[in-house]
């Protein structure tokens, strides 16, 4: 990762309050993995894993925590999470992209709509009746806006995102290429044989500072909406029903799906390819192991998995036999315990 940023050791401890040991004018303009690192590059350690590439590294600064600080004879920026310095001071080698004010030639916005003149409308986008562009939003090329949306400030859009309809976005949101929020949720009844659709009349609210991720669906709500909260996370190719609810700061790995009506909380993790069925709630707080299924509501905060661990197959095969036997090797425990004096 390269830039025009050049900052030395000092500025950087002190900006984000580290404690430097070494050279404090130790200059660097990119950050890089401990084993890739040059001169000028800067690096971290918060994996013990990786403790072992720490003596070779040829980074210029390397931050880490106080239990590997001692004895490297180097420039070190100390700090109490070596990961979320790391984060912070990556961040300034990679600033946001800057708006560059105005609507594209190529792109068409409808009579009824409104754009603050700060934002910018990329090529081939597209701005429905009603909507609202917020000061500062980005809604990048080949974007469609629907009807009744809003864009809020300073949020981007980098590219083909689809806002269908009802979809209010708050401020700083950033939705990566290929999302579609307010899609029609999955409402359906069942009439003399034949499915029969259930409008879908809600929309899609998502609050400030949110993340959405490349490919990822979220259903607008069948009556009310579905809402993320503040500072939510999701990955790419992630799957969000109607109705959903997802408190503030909970953040989904790739491949999740929840579907209609479940209630996430606050500060919850889920990993990757794991399932949520609908109408449960999860309180705060629960950590989700990547694959697993959640089928009832969880209402202890806690680290919660589900499925059979990876062995190989022939052992795999032969207790996959073995499932269908419990039941019967239970009911013979049972009698054996009855019969035991």
């Amino acid at each position: 990762m390269h830039s025009t940023t050049t900052l030395t050791a000092a500025a950087l401890a002190e900006r984000f309050g580290l404690v430097l040991r070494g050279d404090g004018e130790t200059e660097v303009d990119a950050v890089a993995t401990l084993s890739g690192a040059g001169p000028r590059q800067l690096s971290f350690l918060s994996n013990p894993r990786y403790r072992s590439q720490l003596a070779g590294s040829a980074a210029g600064v390397v931050v880490v925590g106080e239990a590997d600080a001692d004895g490297l004879g180097r420039t070190l920026l100390v700090a109490r999470d070596p990961y979320v310095a790391f984060a912070h001071i990556a961040a300034l080698f990679d600033p946001p992209q800057a708006p560059r004010p105005g609507v594209h030639a190529s792109a068409v916005v409808e009579a009824g709509a409104r754009i603050d003149p700060s934002a910018e409308i990329g090529p081939l986008a597209f701005i429905g009746e009603r909507s609202v562009v917020g000061a500062g939003a980005i809604v990048g090329p080949g974007c469609v806006v629907g009807e009744d949306c809003v864009v809020g400030a300073g949020s981007r859009l980098v590219a083909r995102v689809t806002l269908v309809r009802r979809v209010r976005l708050g401020e700083r949101v950033l939705i990566h290429p290929g999302a579609v929020l307010g899609a029609d949720g999955f409402g359906l009844a069942m009439d003399g044989g034949r499915w029969i659709k259930v409008p879908q009349q809600g929309g899609v609210v998502v609050g400030d500072d949110c993340e959405i991720g490349a490919n990822t669906t979220i259903d607008r709500g069948a009556i009310e909406d579905t809402v993320l909260e503040d500072d939510v996370r999701l990955d790419n190719q992630i799957q969000v029903g109607h109705n959903v609810r997802i408190g503030a700061h909970t953040a989904m790995a790739g491949c999740v799906a929840v579907a209609g009506s479940a209630v996430i909380g606050r500060y919850c993790l889920v990993g990757g390819g794991a399932g949520i069925v609908g109408h449960i709630t999860v309180c705060d707080r629960v950590v989700i192991t990547a694959m697993a299924l959640v089928t009832s509501s969880i209402d202890a905060p806690g680290e919660y998995s589900s499925g059979t661990p990876l062995m190989d197959n022939r052992s795999w095969r032969k207790s996959a036999a073995r499932f269908r036997q419990l039941d019967a090797l239970a009911r013979q425990v049972q009698r054996l315990d009855k019969e035991t004096p």
